[in-house]
């Protein structure tokens, strides 16, 4: 079983952080930092969980088990917003959607601000939507239809489509598409 210190090192690295970037964001020198990882010196749990906030994780982590296994779970409090673009706000529904061919967002699309109509696009791959909240328009070569809670779309996207919101409520969805975007 790993050590606490061990268990850092590993996620500071995967994290991209170097000793100097922890020591400076936790007042700490990079001598006691090294000593610490390898497991020579202990440290004090008020340090510990600074750096666990540093690395953008609970202090449980290092002790539950969890820096054991590759994290898989999205909590809804920690959902990224990948982007805002006309009128959609995309948020990740991935851990790690950097490292995965498929592309899962939570879309939050907000009403129309006139009656105009967005235009349809191919690209590359596969969508599959699934509507949480509200009424999605998908336009699908041409022609529309309204996908209502509970209604599901899965296409090849290299068939003309885009989405929009006619209705002057939000529009939640899930979309998964490959690849990924990112």
């Amino acid at each position: 079983m790993d050590h606490v210190g061990e268990i850092v090192k590993k996620l500071r690295k995967d994290r991209g952080y170097t000793l100097k970037d922890i020591g400076k964001q936790a007042n700490l020198s990079i001598g006691f930092l090294s000593q610490f990882e390898r497991g020579i010196t202990t440290i004090a749990v008020e340090q510990l969980a600074k750096i666990a906030d540093i690395l953008g994780v609970s202090i449980n982590y290092f002790f539950d088990g969890t820096a054991h296994r590759e994290d898989v779970v999205t909590r809804s409090y920690d959902q990224t917003i990948l982007r805002i673009m006309n009128q959609n706000i995309y948020k990740s529904l991935s851990v790690s959607p950097e490292k995965m061919e498929m592309m899962p967002k939570l879309v939050e699309m907000l009403p129309s601000e006139s009656n105009e109509r967005v235009t349809s696009a191919p690209h590359e791959g596969e969508e599959f939507v699934y509507v949480l909240e509200g009424i999605l328009t998908l336009m699908m070569e041409g022609t529309e239809q309204q996908l209502y809670p509970g209604d599901s779309a899965h296409y090849s996207s290299n068939r003309p489509h885009n989405w929009g919101n006619y209705t002057n409520r939000m529009v939640k969805f899930i979309a998964v598409h490959t690849p990924s975007d990112l």
